[in-house]
């Protein structure tokens, strides 16, 4: 198993730089967190169409090109450099969800060509992102309970819903309106929006088990993983742009020692998550049986690191990195929602210590 980056996976990141420099910039995200939908529709249909993202890990023979985590690695990583506003992240999570399942693999071409936007619908108002925390039920084919913090949740067209029915945790696609209440909940980051969704006698169909449940979280873990590396790298970069031309007693910040050092410290972090980030997309294409530690690992390590590295680019941006019209505050803020989103760095460390027989189950 290589962690390295080919060549073409290089051209990938070049042409996702250019396109979302171009429709990601940053008064672009700033006029997009003021809208009801979070998102460009028009961006949407250019991701599918032009760059085919939506389709890039879906098997060929559902509509998709049939590449790996490791391709979806380099896209993250992109839109969260760029604080992509878009539901690429739900839609993915969705589909890795159908992909391990065995019921709903007619529901992927539509995902594939950009359609239909999905999502994932696991934590409840407790928040817990594991199967313990489960009490929405299924009986008779239709779906009662209450789902929270659901990624895009609020213009979703599928919904995929962990549930308990006779044969435990399930699997269960929503696909009509009839039923469903939809509340969006407040964030503190602005460019990514969550949703309370009630379900009421709403009509399902198991479209996988508890399995496909697991692989569509350990799936979530990675790919946010990606997006938190690429938000970190982008911090330190404009930290390191900013002490280079920030003058103070007539030298530039960047020559002080203690900048230095704590440059070097984000660096430190940033090459760390780069290096779980790899680890765990290869594993993920190669040794599916090991995901659920690689995908803890990359998360755990992933948050705290681009918690700390956003924290460190306010501070050293001195008054106006603290601004609202300075864009290192929006990348603190996506750090620390990104930092709870499908479970904490606590979530995950206990995680790795219950696969690893240190702990008790998770």
């Amino acid at each position: 198993m290589e962690l390295v980056v080919t060549e073409e996976q290089r051209e990938l990141r070049d042409a996702l730089r250019r396109f979302f420099a171009d429709r990601s910039s940053g008064a672009q995200v700033r006029r997009l967190m003021e809208t009801a939908e979070g998102h460009d529709p028009a961006v949407w249909a250019q991701m599918a169409e032009q760059l085919g993202l939506q389709g890039l890990a879906i098997p060929e023979e559902h509509g998709g090109a049939g590449f790996g985590m490791r391709e979806l690695a380099v896209v993250f990583e992109e839109m969260g450099r760029a604080l992509a506003c878009t539901p690429f992240l739900a839609t993915i999570t969705a589909a890795a969800g159908l992909a391990a399942g065995e019921g709903g693999h007619d529901l992927l071409p539509a995902i594939a060509d950009g359609s239909s936007i999905a999502t994932l619908a696991v934590a409840e108002d407790g928040g817990r992102w594991d199967l313990r925390g489960v009490t929405a039920t299924v009986a008779g084919g239709t779906l009662n309970g209450v789902k929270s913090f659901v990624l895009d949740g609020h213009i979703a067209d599928l919904l995929l819903v962990a549930a308990r029915d006779g044969d435990g945790v399930g699997l269960f696609a929503v696909e009509g309106g009839d039923g469903v209440v939809r509340t969006p909940m407040p964030t503190v980051d602005q460019t990514r929006r969550l949703a309370r969704i009630e379900f009421d006698g709403v009509p399902v169909r198991r479209v996988g088990g508890a399995d496909a449940v697991l692989r569509a979280l350990d799936t979530a873990a990675v790919a946010l993983a990606a997006e938190q590396l690429g938000g970190a790298q982008r911090t330190l970069d404009m930290t390191v742009e900013y002490v280079k031309v920030r003058k103070q007693f007539g030298r530039a910040i960047g020559s002080f020692q203690a900048i230095k050092h704590r440059c070097a410290d984000m660096f430190v972090l940033v090459e760390s998550a780069r290096s779980a980030v790899l680890n765990a997309a290869a594993v993920a294409d190669e040794r599916p049986a090991e995901l659920p530690a690689a995908a803890a690992l990359a998360k755990a390590y992933c948050s705290d690191a681009y918690f700390h590295t956003a924290g460190e680019a306010i501070q050293m941006h001195g008054g106006i990195g603290f601004t609202w019209e300075h864009d290192a505050h929006l990348y603190f803020k996506r750090a620390q929602g990104s930092r709870q989103l499908f479970g904490s760095s606590d979530h995950h460390r206990a995680r790795l210590g219950a696969l690893a027989g240190i702990t008790g189950a998770a």
